[in-house]
């Protein structure tokens, strides 16, 4: 698979803007119906902290780098 390519399903490419880093991002998850959904959402904001309410976990930067190709 080249960088280019999106990974195979159930896997969705996340997209964001270029300068998307995890110093003002976060990818979110969480488990619905037995497989993961996933957001990205601006860090230290009311959407990252009502996510953190409603059961939402934020994913790991190694656990990300495992999933790259």
């Amino acid at each position: 698979m080249s960088a280019h390519d999106d990974p195979p399903a159930p896997w969705y490419r996340i997209k964001a803007t270029d300068d998307a880093t995890t110093l003002w991002y976060a990818v979110m998850r969480r488990q619905e119906k037995g497989i993961f959904i996933g957001t990205l959402t601006l860090r230290h904001g009311d959407h990252h902290a009502l996510l953190l309410e409603r059961g939402w976990e934020e994913v790991d930067v190694d656990e990300m780098r495992e999933w790259s190709p």
